[in-house]
């Protein structure tokens, strides 16, 4: 559904502004599940187009070695992932590199609720590969 409807960095901006929506209204301190409900709400209600766990292969030479869903896949352009953590590590941040590089998709969100200001729990990733 790539129309070039929003450029990529309206829509970081309208996906960031819907997680706003929803950290303002529940705040911090429920399960991942819960602020995936939310946020599939807020973005349905702003009409920006999604899907939920889509599944994408992880190629290995000839083979598919498993398949890995993010949480959100926004306008089959970006890639988000929600936590609900007391701080973000390293390692969420190379999830979202490496689903980047599988789904050949250039930006990823995460984006952690469990913050008292969801400004500080927002990370903007790049895949290098894609442009």
């Amino acid at each position: 559904m790539n129309d070039d409807k929003y450029p990529e960095s309206d829509l970081t901006e309208k996906i960031i502004a819907a997680a706003i929506e929803v950290h303002r209204i529940l705040g911090p301190g429920f399960n991942e599940d819960v602020y995936e409900e939310a946020f599939t709400h807020e973005l349905k209600m702003r009409n920006i187009p999604f899907a939920r766990q889509k599944e994408y292969p992880v190629l290995y030479k000839s083979i598919v070695a498993k398949t890995f869903r993010p949480d959100f896949v926004v306008d089959n352009r970006l890639i988000v992932e929600l936590k609900a953590v007391s701080k973000l590590l390293p390692i969420f941040e190379a999830q979202i590199l490496s689903y980047l590089k599988a789904a050949n998709l250039q930006i990823g969100l995460l984006i952690n609720f469990n913050v008292c200001l969801l400004k500080d729990g927002i990370k903007r990733l790049i895949n290098p590969n894609v442009k």
